[in-house]
């Protein structure tokens, strides 16, 4: 497989350059030679070469839930989204809380997974809040440690941890979430809710944990992330944590930095957790985004059956897929538009969360054709899940290629 790239964009180390590039296989390198000596059908313009994206926040949902995902399904959709390196979630069966649940599930990833897969260990024991998980066990062989999917309700429990977790040098990466204010909730209690008669979910179930963990930072000195901000609160919260010093970063998602409440629909592939927030609160994202408050963008990609997904707003299961869709959807609605550049959406997709969970920079690439526009269509999808809320939208930005370790781990150059 050979194909020469006809002036790319090319990232590096901060800036874009122009360049012929040429893949031979299993690397790039600059093309300095007669580009007409090439078959047309292996020459490709209007291309962007990236270093491949990394989500610290994916669901690859095995072992447990292999008919939601597999580990093979999850990174061949993460491979084909430009992704060479995912951090699984822990909430899976058996959850990751001690050395041997943890080792089934490296087993999987060592057997099946075409991508970098580092994995999360919980922070308590069955994620059930009540026990401190088997910490130092794990230590070795997890990116961090976290219980998304539900917060850790006691203070005193995430003090230990915090401190367990600093002793480790691991970090705490938080689902924040106050169950006692959720009250049934599965929407965002702003309009919609009110309007269709639908119970929402306060902003200080989110930002209400966010700043009590801060207290517990400054106590236990934690390197200490936050899971899929989406309040207007928590970023002003993060961002005075930030000026104090403190070691604090956090994550958004494509769907709260594209989408608010006024876009629901009475459809379970809007539903997620956290909710659709209001369009105050997805302005606030994107203003989190530009002063670097909000440090990267992970997509929190959480499939489900059809079924599970079939049920309306208010039965359906919470979560939405998005590692395929990520970068055209972001590229689209944010580069194009001249709200962000190309190289901070690298950083973003990259740079940062590499540089944060101290994961290979040096780790492959991929390649998206620029002026390539399509329809979104869950059918298309390598994922299992299928559930999306930009369903049908016009994009920019098809995927031709990704190579992680010398190895095309996606490619559609035809």
């Amino acid at each position: 497989m050979m194909a020469l790239f006809r002036g790319a964009l090319v990232y590096d180390n901060g800036s874009m350059k122009k360049s012929d590039m040429l893949f031979d296989g299993t690397s790039l390198s600059v093309f300095a030679g007669d580009v007409s000596a090439f078959d047309s059908s292996s020459v490709f313009d209007n291309v962007v070469i990236l270093p491949g994206f990394c989500d610290v926040h994916v669901h690859l949902r095995e072992p447990g839930f292999s008919y939601k995902e597999t580990i093979a399904s999850g990174t061949a959709a993460s491979a084909r989204g430009g992704y060479t390196a995912v951090c699984s979630m822990p909430n899976l069966n058996p959850t990751p809380d001690c050395r041997e649940n943890l080792e089934t599930q490296l087993e999987i990833i060592r057997r099946d997974a075409c991508i970098a897969v580092y994995p999360y260990g919980t922070i308590t024991m069955g994620e059930a809040g009540e026990s401190l998980a088997d910490l130092s066990a794990m230590a070795n062989d997890v990116i961090g440690f976290s219980d998304d999917g539900r917060g850790v309700q006691s203070e005193e429990m995430m003090l230990s941890a915090m401190r367990e977790a600093k002793s480790l040098g691991k970090m705490i990466v938080a689902h924040c979430e106050d169950n006692s204010l959720l009250r049934g909730g599965y929407i965002h209690d702003g309009d919609y809710a009110r309007q269709h008669g639908h119970r929402g979910i306060c902003s200080e179930s989110e930002w209400g944990p966010i700043e009590r963990d801060m207290e517990l930072v400054r106590k236990s000195g934690c390197s200490y992330h936050i899971c899929h901000v989406s309040t207007k609160e928590s970023v002003e919260i993060i961002r005075r944590a930030k000026a104090e010093g403190l070691d604090v970063t956090c994550e958004t998602g494509p769907h709260y930095l594209l989408l608010d409440d006024s876009h629901l629909q009475e459809h379970g592939r809007f539903k997620m957790n956290p909710p659709l927030r209001s369009p105050e609160d997805r302005e606030a994202m994107l203003r989190g985004l530009l002063d670097g408050t909000v440090d990267m963008i992970a997509t929190d990609h959480a499939p489900h059956s059809a079924e599970e997904k079939g049920r309306g707003l208010e039965k359906s299961a919470m979560g939405v897929v998005g590692i395929e869709t990520a970068f055209p959807l972001l590229y689209t609605n944010l580069v194009k538009t001249g709200i962000l550049t190309m190289e901070r959406l690298c950083e973003l997709m990259s740079v940062v969360p590499r540089k944060r969970f101290n994961i290979n920079s040096d780790a492959g690439f991929t390649v998206f054709k620029l002026d390539e526009k399509y329809k979104i269509n869950p059918e298309d999808f390598l994922s299992r899940g299928k559930s999306t809320p930009f369903e049908g939208d016009e994009v920019y930005g098809k995927c031709l290629l990704t190579v992680y370790e010398g190895r095309a781990v996606y490619s559609d150059l035809v």
